[in-house]
């Protein structure tokens, strides 16, 4: 390690799943470790027995805050800024201790971006089902995030890397126009303004990885798109003006967006290269879309949030946890793309 490498939090998202699987394996990971200085966010007894358990020496020293990280040091520093009653959480179940502790790991980790102490987060996986038992009315990540940092227009996105799996230099964005929610809440949701705001959100996102003329397809929420209005009346009423209204008060150059095309149709020519994003109309519109290409490549992305946080894109794995079978794959994915980010934004600043 040296001194100028950044520092990442790497939350333990809920400790009943594979989430310290995939941290203990990162922060002994020399790919990793080439490229920041992970700081593990979590209960340090939880990962002792991950690292004991999978066959992994390493040395671990608990921090009481934040502020003792050193730079360039060898050790793995880990800070537990959660409740200490997690210890006999029962592997792959819903567990209220494990949903409030994934919660405090992630406000902790949060605040220490926020403050500069921590320069990026990465979350391992959470249950929403866990938080809601833990009293915590929050649908996931996303939001729990936008209220802590005050951020009103966020959206969720996932993010394919350039690779294989894509035609595109620059990877492939997908941004939802709407979050956790079901699908009977979406049409009701969904709003010309907000459309409008996630296809910006996508905009500035693409331009910061260095597509500086991004090209953006926006998903008809309806089958054939309304087909004229026989499907239902969202095209014409609400994704169509939101197109126009991004196009209309985005600055010069103007955002080079269509739509609203066709789900079935638009994945297809985006995944050939004839787009670098796509803004969906809900989540599984663009998760399984983007998780038919690459599952274990691809990156989910806070947008909107004066801070870096990424993520893999699968869940909790209740059902293989503790048996040390979880590919570690796009849990590093997340990392080396939040040290990307957490990189672009300070060059950024440094340009103006």
């Amino acid at each position: 390690m040296t001194p100028s490498l950044p520092r990442i939090a790497l939350t333990l998202g809920d400790i009943a799943g594979i989430g310290p699987e995939l941290v203990a394996r990162a922060v002994t990971d020399p790919q990793v470790l080439a490229i920041c200085q992970p700081v593990i966010v979590g209960h340090p007894e939880i990962i002792r027995r991950t690292l004991h358990a999978l066959g992994i020496s390493a040395a671990l020293t608990e921090i009481a805050s934040l502020s003792e990280i050193s730079n360039g040091s060898e050790t793995i520093f880990c800070w537990n800024p959660g409740q200490s009653n997690v210890l006999d959480v029962p592997l792959g179940r819903i567990d209220a201790r494990a949903g409030r502790a994934a919660y405090d790991y992630l406000i902790g980790a949060t605040r220490g971006a926020l403050s500069g102490v921590i320069d990026a987060l990465v979350t391992a996986p959470l249950s929403k089902a866990a938080l809601h038992a833990a009293g915590l009315n929050f649908p996931g990540h996303t939001e729990i995030l936008a209220a802590e940092c005050g951020s009103a227009d966020v959206a969720m996105m996932l993010y394919l890397p350039p690779g294989d799996l894509v035609q595109n230099p620059f990877g492939l964005g997908v941004a939802h126009a709407t979050l956790h929610t079901s699908i009977r809440s979406v049409p009701d949701l969904l709003t010309t303004q907000r459309i409008a705001e996630t296809i910006e959100l996508l905009h500035g996102f693409l331009q910061s990885i260095g597509c500086t003329q991004p090209r953006i397809g926006v998903c008809a929420l309806n089958p054939h798109a309304g087909e004229e209005g026989i499907f239902g009346d969202e095209e014409f009423g609400v994704i169509a003006p939101a197109v126009a209204k991004a196009q209309k008060e985005s600055m010069s150059p103007s955002i080079n967006v269509v739509g609203p095309i066709p789900a079935d149709a638009l994945f297809r020519r985006a995944a050939s290269g004839a787009f670098d994003g796509v803004v969906a109309m809900y989540h599984d519109q663009g998760h399984i879309a983007l998780k038919l290409l690459g599952f274990d490549r691809a990156v989910n992305i806070t947008l909107g949030l004066p801070i870096v946080r990424t993520s893999p894109s699968h869940g909790t794995a209740f059902d293989i946890a503790g048996q040390g079978t979880a590919l570690p794959d796009g849990f590093r994915t997340a990392i080396q793309m939040a040290v990307k980010l957490y990189a672009d934004r300070q060059r950024m600043i440094r340009h103006g």
